[in-house]
C-alpha cells in the first residue's frame, strides 16, 4: 500500500490550526527551536524487517491481518511508516529470515520508497532447516571447531548480501552461554568467541562497522558469553577501529544505570548505537518510552553531550535502531509510537540548558541541577516533533492519520491474514 501525499496534505490543513497555537506556545519556552527542528528533520530511526509482523512469546503468537509476507511487502510497510513520520527513512534486514532473491529490484524499490540499508543482523540462535551443526550448544563459542566454522560461514554471508545492498554494518548478537555451573568453560568460551570475531572481522570491507550486542541472560540463565557492555567493550577494543559495542536498551539486569554505560562508550569512542525498546522486569521489548521515560530522555541527554563533545555526527555516526516484539498491537501503530517516543527524548534532551546544568554541576548544584533536567523532560515539545514532520512533508499526526484511513483494515484486504514472513 502506498499513501497518496494528498492524504497527508488534507490531514495537516485539517490539523494546522490546532498545532499553530501550540507551537507559538512552545517556542515561548523552549530556545533555539529552530535549531532543534532542523536536527529532528534530520534523525532517521532503522525499522527491522521482523517488526512488521506480530510478536508473540514463548506461550504463544496472534498474529493480525494485512501482515508482509515476503520482503517487498516489508519494504512497503517501512515506506507508509516513513511517508507518515519522515523519520524512519532506513531498513535492517534479518538474515537468513530476509535474503534477498534480487539485488537490484530490491535496492530500486527501497530508493523510490524512500530507504536505505541499516544494518545487516546475522542469526546464530537458531537453527535453520539444512545446516550441518547446532547451536544448541553455542555458536561463536562452541567447543567444535566445525560449529564455530558455521557460524563464522554466516556472518561472512551476511556481510555480501549487505555489501550488494549497499549496508555498512554487521550486528552480531549471540545466545551463546550456559545454564548450568559447570557446564560451560568461561575462558575457553571467551578465547573461542574472540578467535570466531576476529575472522568476522577480517572480512568486513573498509568503510563497514561491526556493532557487537550484549545481553545479560536468556536464553541461556546461568551465564552469558557477551553478557554486559564491559564485555561487549572488551571484545570490540581487541578486535580494532572498526568494532563497536551496541546498545539494546532491554539487555540489562533490572536498574541497570543504561545512561551512564552510554557516557562511558561514547568517551571511549566505542558506542556503534542502539536497539531501542523498554521493559518492565528484563528483556520485555515493549513499545519505546511506554515504561521509563524518563529514562529514554536521560540516556538521549548523555548523547547529545557526548556527541557534542566528540564533534559526533548523530545521522552518521551511531547506528539507530527499533527492535521491538508488538504482542499486542497492531505492529504499525506500535511503531509509530516508538519512533514518536524517541523523537520527543531527543528534542526533550537537545532543549537542556547545557549552560546552567553546567555551572549547577560545577558548584554541586544537586537541586538546581534536578530542576534543570526535569523543567526540559517535562515541557511539551510535541509541537517541534510536529512541526519537524510538517517541514519534511509529513503527517502532523502519523497515528490518527493511520487509523482514519483504516491503513489496517486495507491492508488486510489486500494480503489477507497470512502470517509474516521470517516470525
Amino acid at each position: 500500500m502506498v499513501l497518496d501525499k494528498k492524504h497527508i496534505e488534507n490531514h495537516n490543513s485539517d490539523e494546522l490550526a490546532a498545532h499553530t497555537r501550540r507551537l507559538a506556545h512552545t517556542r515561548s519556552e523552549v530556545n533555539h527551536t529552530d535549531a532543534i527542528i532542523e536536527k529532528l528533520k534530520a534523525f532517521q530511526v532503522a525499522i527491522p524487517s521482523w517488526a512488521l509482523g506480530t510478536g508473540g512469546t514463548r506461550f504463544g503468537r496472534f498474529p493480525g491481518g494485512g501482515e508482509p509476507g515476503n520482503i517487498e511487502q516489508k519494504l512497503e510497510d517501512i515506506g507508509l511508516l516513513h511517508a507518515l513520520n519522515r523519520s524512519s527513512g532506513a531498513v535492517s534486514l534479518h538474515i537468513p529470515w530476509d535474503i534477498p532473491s534480487d539485488y537490484t529490484a530490491l535496492k530500486k524499490l527501497a530508493a523510490h520508497l524512500g530507504l536505505a540499508f541499516d544494518a545487516m543482523n546475522s542469526n546464530t540462535f537458531q537453527d535453520q532447516a539444512g545446516q550441518a551443526h547446532s547451536y544448541k550448544f553455542g555458536s561463536l563459542q562452541h567447543m567444535d571447531r566445525n560449529v564455530r566454522k558455521q557460524a563464522i560461514a554466516h556472518n561472512i554471508e551476511v556481510i555480501r548480501h549487505g555489501e550488494a545492498l549497499g549496508s555498512q554494518s554487521l550486528t552480531v548478537w549471540l545466545a551463546d552461554g550456559s545454564c548450568f555451573p559447570g557446564q560451560l568453560n568461561f575462558r575457553k568460551a571467551y578465547e573461542n568467541t574472540l578467535e570466531s570475531l576476529k575472522e568476522i572481522y577480517a572480512a568486513l570491507p573498509a568503510h563497514w562497522k561491526l556493532f557487537l550486542e550484549y545481553k545479560a541472560f536468556e536464553p541461556n540463565f546461568y551465564s552469558t558469553t557477551v553478557g554486559d557492555w564491559g564485555q561487549s567493550y572488551s571484545y570490540v577494543n581487541k578486535l580494532g577501529e572498526k568494532a563497536y559495542t551496541l546498545v539494546d536498551l532491554g539487555h540489562h539486569l533490572p536498574n541497570a544505570n543504561i545512561e551512564q554505560i552510554v557516557s562511558i562508550l561514547l568517551m571511549e569512542g566505542k558506542l556503534g548505537g542502539f536497539h531501542f525498546n523498554d521493559s518492565k522486569y528484563g528483556d520485555d521489548d515493549l513499545t519505546t518510552g511506554s515504561v521509563k521515560p524518563y529514562q529514554l530522555f536521560l540516556i538521549f541527554n548523555e548523547l547529545v553531550e557526548g556527541m557534542d563533545a566528540r564533534g559526533m555526527n548523530p545521522t552518521r555516526d551511531l547506528g539507530w535502531m527499533i527492535d521491538a516484539s508488538h504482542n499486542v498491537k497492531d505492529p504499525l501503530e506500535d511503531l509509530l509510537q516508538s519512533v514518536e517516543a524517541l523523537m520527543i527524548a531527543y528534542a526533550q534532551a537537545l532543549s537542556v540548558d547545557t549552560r546552567a546544568l553546567k555551572a549547577a554541576q560545577a558548584e554541586n548544584d544537586v537541586v538546581m541541577a534536578q530542576e534543570i533536567l526535569q523543567h526540559a523532560f517535562r515541557t511539551d515539545v510535541r509541537p517541534l516533533v510536529a512541526e519537524a514532520r510538517l517541514q519534511s512533508a509529513g503527517a502532523l499526526n502519523p497515528l490518527k492519520l493511520f487509523r482514519s484511513l483504516e491503513v489496517r483494515k486495507k491492508l488486510t484486504a489486500e494480503r489477507g491474514f497470512q502470517q509474516a514472513s521470517g516470525l
